[in-house]
């Protein structure tokens, strides 16, 4: 059973629900109904980090970048004139500054590009949301105060994709942030940090998310609520099938594999700090509060019929490298030598298949589907390790079916394939996890074959029946 520090409770609201300042409003009147929530990290705006990363393209001349700065400038403006002058004054000329910061960085970034200052352009949107929403509580006569996220959510220097050092960021939230919620709400900023020479770095899209499961965890949050625009996790993308549903209980180890394999609610690296300190996760809606929503908790929902599957995942730009050499039979140490090649490469591998002679393995394009990620450096190193044939299989989707003990339930696979028989499968995963069911399709057949899984294991109601 958790033991818990304090009471305190972290509330994240994503870009949806502070992108115009009744929605800012809505998410106070959360809050305030909540008085155990002492810190609130917050998102860009809706569409903000989206016109930064445009501006961020050093191939953008002067004038392209008008008309996008005016953009940004436009969303900012419709929040910021809204409030009181007199209220939070302080605030109001940060905000002010860092509008003109961003002309600044995005001017030099159109010169020449530096990774470094673009994490710097892109943390504008959090550090502006953050002021904005500071001011609305301020001017709501809500007690409140504006802590920047880099001050306590400490990084390494890979910009782009920081990697957060967890010592020092638990070191400085006990020294800087912990103080501070004892005596009033906190507002911070997710997505962004700072280096050990204090440049700013950023963790990558949906890092929001994650910033906000690593205070939570630094504080030793009795809750964490994650509000979004949808209400709760589904049980597929509702913008795939209509008839998905809101899933009302996901434990921690369901959540994660949902999240992993592409459930776009929960960024993947959202769960593992609730799991180190068995803290709940709360999804709900900012737009919708009474819709209930979707709690992730530590233990499996108590079902009197443990239900089969939970939901489905889809992941799309994917591809599939299949390696084969006359070398590996009966020998030792060559899976080891490739998978410390791509290692050194920092390739993530999610799903592997093997046979005597050849092994196949998927890689993960989604969320930044235009770069290669197999260069023609990383090939031809492939081929030095013997002789081998590579190939390589690209515009494939990951369908995952998450559940609870698929990997001793009679019937599953029967089940998936019956659904299934029509459409070609290029690699299947199944019984290294108890929790998931996973394979290749081509992008193309991939909506379809969503819809004739959910309406299988959904929308005709089937439960679980173990094994014995």
């Amino acid at each position: 059973m958790r033991i818990s520090t304090n009471q305190y409770w972290v509330t994240k609201f994503g870009g949806t629900s502070v992108a115009t300042y009744a929605a800012i409003t809505r998410c106070i009147n959360l809050v305030t109904n909540h008085p155990n929530v002492r810190l609130i990290v917050v998102s860009a705006p809706a569409g903000v980090t989206n016109l930064l990363i445009k501006l961020c393209q050093s191939s953008l001349s002067q004038i392209e970048l008008i008309p996008i700065l005016d953009e940004v400038k436009t969303k900012i403006h419709a929040i910021l004139d809204l409030l009181k002058p007199d209220t939070a004054e302080h605030l109001h000329a940060e905000i002010r500054q860092l509008i003109k910061d961003m002309n600044r960085l995005a001017l030099s970034l159109s010169i020449t590009y530096n990774a470094a200052l673009a994490d710097e352009l892109l943390s504008c949107g959090e550090r502006i949301s953050a002021r904005l929403f500071t001011s609305v509580l301020l001017e709501q006569g809500v007690p409140a105060d504006h802590l920047d996220a880099r001050c306590v959510i400490k990084t390494n220097a890979s910009f782009g994709k920081a990697e957060v050092l967890i010592p020092e960021t638990t070191q400085q939230v006990a020294k800087l942030l912990l103080p501070k919620c004892a005596q009033h709400m906190i507002v911070t900023e997710g997505f962004i940090g700072s280096t050990a020479d204090d440049k700013t770095t950023t963790l990558g899209r949906g890092g929001s998310d994650y910033s906000a499961a690593l205070l939570a965890e630094a504080i030793n949050a009795e809750i964490l609520q994650i509000w979004t625009d949808v209400p709760g996790i589904y049980t597929v993308d509702p913008n795939l099938v209509k008839q998905a549903k809101v899933i009302k209980n996901l434990c921690f180890t369901e959540a994660a594999e949902l999240a992993r394999f592409g459930a776009k609610v929960l960024h993947p690296a959202t769960v593992w700090p609730a799991i180190r300190k068995r803290i709940p996760i709360f999804v709900g809606s900012s737009f919708n509060p009474e819709a209930h929503g979707t709690w992730v908790c530590p233990t499996p929902p108590n079902h009197e019929e443990v239900e089969l599957v939970r939901a489905i995942a889809l992941r799309r730009h994917q591809s599939l490298l299949t390696i084969h050499s006359l070398e590996m039979l009966e020998a030792h140490g060559f899976l080891a030598k490739i998978f410390t090649l791509l290692a050194k490469h920092k390739l993530s591998i999610d799903i592997v298949t093997t046979s005597e002679v050849s092994v196949a393995l998927t890689l993960n394009h989604a969320g930044n589907c235009r770069e290669e990620l197999l260069t023609s450096e990383i090939l031809n190193e492939l081929q030095t390790i013997g002789n081998i044939s590579l190939s390589i299989d690209r515009n494939l989707s990951l369908v995952t079916l998450v559940g609870n003990q698929l990997h001793r339930t009679a019937g599953i696979c029967q089940r998936i394939f019956n659904q299934l028989r029509h459409f070609n499968i290029r690699l299947i995963c199944h019984g290294a996890s108890a929790h998931n069911f996973c394979f290749l399709v081509d992008d193309d057949h991939a909506d379809e074959i969503i819809k004739v899984l959910h309406a299988e294991f959904f929308e005709n109601d089937h439960k679980l029946q173990e094994s014995i």
